[in-house]
């Protein structure tokens, strides 16, 4: 059965949810970055919500609704649609309090997330190729089985839960001045700016989206930006914007900012480095909202969530590479030179001289505009920044050989 959602969250909400998640939600750590306040030209504080048990801030959302059900409710069990961190936020506290789950998911689920699901108890229905399809499939099932459908975000239980983690910040850091969040649906920015505005009136709750999934900007501002397909931060590719969180973002959310996909990934490379944390692209947005639009936090005291740390390996592989390549620590570089006995030779000790180290080598000989006694040898090197690659490619061509870079 769908279940009848208030319209109206209070602080009062947010206050008893965080008492009733007391024992069951891990209570994360919200510390200084000192690396990034120096970057940034701000104090930016980190609130590590990637170290939950599910690597997500939704658990709190998920525990707090699951509390809320009377006992018939949990008799009968709950449903959700989700490809994501609700699936297993609700999941694992649903197995935690004895209560049926099944997570409808669509088809193309990484298989990963599908077991992870299952493995914290759930029910798991692989039905459709799209979200939407999913979720009406979902309330389907949640009517023909008399289950309790539990929204990943538009509901009034999930958004307390969320904000839970804002009384936290403000306990520990009470002298924040901004919060920056990233926004999908909209439940973790409906509770935290009703918690934060409630503590602090004049403190400035900032949102942040892809520009690839700008719904809420939309839903909000009245606009009508183009929707992607795809982003590294699925976490928040959400088409539609919450029924009830939009309401609570127009009335106490200062601004929306909209990032890019590079300024996610450098985001998310900036935290693996410099702060030794793992986390999704979702959970990056709000850093990468810091450093493209600089200019509006300088001077001020940041309250920056890190949602979650559930990302694809191979995604974050890919990451990593691209990273290294635009900060010139992979480069690819093209030497062409007369195709002799101890060419490739002159070339690696020329290279090692300099200071770099080759990852790949590849000949090329019919494919190249160069006489048929020349050859082209392409290479990737590992360099120490942009300069560096430069240092390489003058040593080369001082040893006699062209060498640009690809």
């Amino acid at each position: 059965m769908r279940q009848n959602v208030q319209t109206m969250l209070t602080y009062s909400d947010i206050q008893a949810a965080s008492t009733r998640l007391r024992d069951h939600i891990l209570r994360t750590p919200c510390v200084e970055s000192q690396t990034l306040s120096h970057i940034v030209g701000a104090q930016v504080f980190l609130k590590f919500e990637n170290l939950q048990f599910t690597a997500s801030f939704k658990e709190r959302g998920a525990c707090n609704r699951l509390q809320l059900l009377t006992a018939e409710e949990k008799g009968r069990g709950v449903i959700a649609m989700s490809a994501g961190n609700h699936a297993q936020g609700l999941a694992y506290h649903a197995q935690r309090m004895g209560v049926r789950a099944v997570i409808v998911m669509p088809r193309f689920t990484p298989g990963v997330k599908v077991e992870r699901t299952r493995g914290f108890g759930a029910e798991v229905v692989l039905h459709g190729d799209t979200l939407e399809a999913a979720r009406k499939h979902a309330y389907a099932l949640a009517d023909a089985q008399n289950l309790t459908f539990v929204h990943p975000f538009d509901d009034e239980g999930v958004a307390a839960g969320q904000g839970t983690l804002a009384l936290e910040m403000l306990a520990e850091q009470p002298d924040l001045d901004t919060l920056v969040v990233s926004v999908g649906g909209g439940g973790l920015i409906a509770g935290v700016a009703t918690a934060a505005k409630a503590l602090k009136p004049d403190i400035r709750v900032v949102g942040v989206q892809t520009q690839r999934f700008p719904s809420m900007v939309n839903a909000v501002q009245g606009q009508d930006l183009p929707m992607g397909s795809s982003t590294i931060a699925e976490g928040i590719a959400v088409a539609t914007a919450g029924a009830i969180t939009r309401e609570v973002v127009r009335e106490l959310v200062d601004e929306l900012l909209l990032v890019d996909e590079g300024d996610i990934e450098q985001a998310v490379l900036m935290l693996l480095e410099i702060e030794k944390t793992l986390v999704e692209g979702a959970g990056a947005a709000g850093l990468a909202a810091l450093l493209r639009y600089g200019a509006q936090f300088k001077g001020r005291k940041i309250g920056l969530i890190l949602s979650g740390g559930n990302i694809d390996p191979l995604l974050l592989a890919a990451i990593i590479e691209r990273g290294m390549a635009r900060s010139g620590r992979l480069a690819r570089i093209r030497v062409s030179a007369r195709d002799v006995p101890g060419v490739l030779a002159q070339i690696t000790a020329t290279v090692a001289e300099a200071g770099a180290n080759i990852e790949e080598v590849h000949h090329q000989r019919a494919f190249t505009l160069l006489a048929a006694q020349n050859v082209d040898i392409d290479l990737v090197l590992q360099t120490r920044n942009q300069a560096h690659v430069e240092q390489v490619l003058q040593a080369l061509r001082a040893a006699g050989m062209e060498a640009v870079r690809l």
